[in-house]
């Protein structure tokens, strides 16, 4: 079947891309930019990728008018507190716009379980883009999930976050609220299940685990899971406002998206319908094997995808390639070299760093730095990275969004994504001569960067410096 993929490099896309390749089906993938797909090359040989943006006006033609079937996996929750509803119409109108030329028969759409009369403003978005899509040329079918637990999911790696560094939590209100958890092993079972099964056209359903649980039990659950224990005191005067400056701050989630969290935790998010599990046979996991299947994935270094990847994790929304050439004049640098000998154990070396590794040299320093930029409303350093020893251009890295990750080219560069007054990039390149080069370039933003840039020269001297001695070692 020829499928059309959207949203491809996110969470759930980039999950979902390898198992429709496995069962035989031509995929074409829509992303904004292609140059940020962190797929193998041996993958990307296999499909079609579009570069779209569909907030912007459709351009016929664009998608091959032989498509048979479709994901819609986009949204936009992360992008803005005030109006990603409005930018999530506007894409599933534009979506509905350029299908309208081919021969679709189905689409496939993951949204949220919106069964209270009182929804947040992101599940009645959610309900709005299924009646936009609901419009268009093709039948739908729409899945409504509870919140997803998985290896790199937010909703796992906030709940790991709060239990891992907060044994004893003051929590608002929100936390005795239910909701029902689903393994993301179970959610791509279901989107895979109802792809061309006539019996899921032009219907809904809601997927979730077989545990209703508070919020506050899957803090405990994932504790006791771990092995330790957690005290969790509840009281009622936290503020939606207050409580996301606390998600935002213990956890490494951006501000908006603990915002519009926390407006959507208020929400009881429990499946009322369980048809779609008879009907395709499949047996849920519960929220225990679930957290359990999360580690065996982290452990064995098989995180397919991670929601910290995202563009809008950090301050980029797109247009890796505008930063890609590093700038010469009107800014300043730190030059350093170093000759190896060595050089794929010095790659390897490149290619693991940040995260868990570690900055190589002062990593307290680095980890001051990353705290002073989450007081600054930036994005510190809690973001880590997804893959121990690889990179792909978009992927972020602590508080850097990597822009070019060339390993036969010998070169890794990466964008800051901190607080700055200007813009910084990071080079490491090894030379014809096995020379390792490593530049740190800032373009200041008027004389508040140039103050910032002279007043930080002392610890570049020992931290760059540092850090290519140990990068060169072998």
């Amino acid at each position: 079947m020829k499928i059309l993929l959207t949203g491809a490099n996110g969470y759930i896309g980039m999950r979902l891309l390898p198992m429709l390749l496995e069962l035989g089906h031509e995929v074409t993938c829509t992303v904004r930019d292609a140059e940020r797909l962190s797929i193998d090359n041996e993958t990307r040989a296999k499909i079609q990728v579009l570069e779209i943006d569909f907030l912007e006006d459709p351009i016929q033609g664009r998608i091959p008018s032989d498509i048979e079937a479709a994901y819609f996996l986009i949204h936009s929750m992360s992008s803005s507190t005030k109006d990603f509803d409005e930018m999530e119409a506007i894409t599933a109108r534009n979506f509905n716009s350029y299908l309208e030329e081919t021969s679709v028969k189905q689409v496939i759409y993951l949204s949220g379980i919106v069964n209270d009369e009182n929804l947040s403003k992101h599940l009645w978005s959610r309900k709005n883009v299924e009646q936009i899509l609901s419009d268009g040329p093709f039948k739908l079918t729409v899945l409504k999930a509870g919140i997803i637990v998985g290896s790199g999911s937010s909703s796992f790696e906030i709940i790991r976050d709060l239990c891992e560094k907060l044994p004893f939590m003051i929590t608002p209100k929100w936390v005795l609220t239910r909701t029902q958890p689903i393994a993301i092993r179970d959610v791509m079972n279901f989107l895979v299940g109802v792809l061309g099964n006539e019996n899921t056209l032009s219907n809904s359903f809601d997927i979730a685990g077989p545990n209703v649980l508070t919020y506050k039990q899957m803090l405990q659950q994932y504790a006791k899971a771990r092995g330790f224990k957690n005290w969790i005191l509840t009281v009622p005067i936290m503020t939606p406002k207050l409580s996301s400056y606390w998600l935002y701050f213990v956890t490494s989630t951006s501000f908006k998206l603990a915002l519009n969290l926390v407006d959507s935790m208020k929400i009881e998010v429990v499946a009322k319908d369980h048809r779609l599990q008879e009907l395709l046979g499949v047996k849920t996991h519960t929220y225990a094997e679930a957290i359990d299947m999360a580690f065996k994935k982290i452990a064995q270094n098989q995180v397919v995808s991670s929601w910290k990847d995202s563009m809008v994790s950090g301050r980029f929304r797109q247009d890796l390639e505008k930063h890609i050439q590093v700038p010469k004049y009107g800014v300043l640098k730190d030059e350093q070299k170093r000759s190896i000998t060595n050089q794929e154990m010095v790659l390897e070396n490149i290619w693991s760093i940040g995260g868990e590794k570690g900055w190589y040299y002062g990593n307290w320093l680095w980890k001051i730095r990353g705290f002073l930029d989450k007081l600054s409303g930036g994005v510190g350093l809690r973001r880590g990275r997804t893959h121990p020893d690889k990179l792909y251009p978009g992927d972020a890295l602590d508080f850097w969004r990597v822009l070019l990750a060339d390993k036969n080219g010998k070169r890794l560069l990466l964008f800051a994504e901190m607080k700055l007054p200007g813009e910084a990039w990071l080079e490491f390149k090894i030379d014809d001569n096995n020379v390792l080069h490593q530049t740190a370039t800032f373009r200041p933003r008027g004389l508040r960067g140039r103050l910032y840039w002279y007043s930080i020269v002392p610890f570049h001297y020992f931290i760059f410096g540092g850090m290519i001695r140990n990068i060169a070692k072998t």
